[in-house]
């Protein structure tokens, strides 16, 4: 049985919302130039960012693909089993880390101030629109194994 869900609760895909933030930030970016701040290795930070969240998101689908169960986050009742092993030891969300470092990396190399009011957000949007549904449904499918996995590994880091 799934669980009820509202009506932006897991419906638009995390990666989407990653990009529209991103896009968001660029814009700010032009349309604000005077936030703009020097950042010297500004290019180094934000690659450095970027490609560790690539790796801990590819890292977190990975694990995903190995264990055979759902990818899809709007689905997350869908779930087939538990991954608790991998980076899933350090981190429970580590898609969602990801993108959120990529986005910081993206924030670094833009160089606006502005642009980071957008991380925040979202970390909020992912957090009650995601993240909250996800453990429903998670609990309600695996319930004491998951309530143990999540007393024991941090939301986000």
């Amino acid at each position: 049985m799934k669980p009820a869900m509202s009506t932006l609760e897991a419906k638009i895909p995390p990666p989407a919302v990653a990009l529209g933030t991103a896009v968001l930030m660029w814009l700010v970016s032009l349309a604000l130039p005077a936030m703009a701040f020097p950042l010297p290795g500004r290019m180094v930070m934000a690659s450095v960012l970027g490609a560790l969240g690539f790796i801990t998101a590819v890292s977190g689908a990975l694990a995903f693909r190995s264990a055979r169960t759902t990818l899809n986050p709007t689905t997350p009742a869908a779930a087939t089993s538990l991954v608790a092993n991998g980076i899933y030891k350090v981190t429970r969300n580590p898609m969602y880390l990801g993108l959120l470092l990529v986005l910081t990396g993206w924030a670094l190399f833009l160089a606006n101030a502005l642009g980071f009011i957008f991380l925040p957000a979202f970390v909020f949007y992912i957090n009650r629109f995601q993240i909250r549904p996800e453990e429903k449904a998670l609990t309600s499918v695996f319930g004491q194994e998951f309530a143990a996995y999540r007393a024991r590994v941090r939301r986000w880091l």
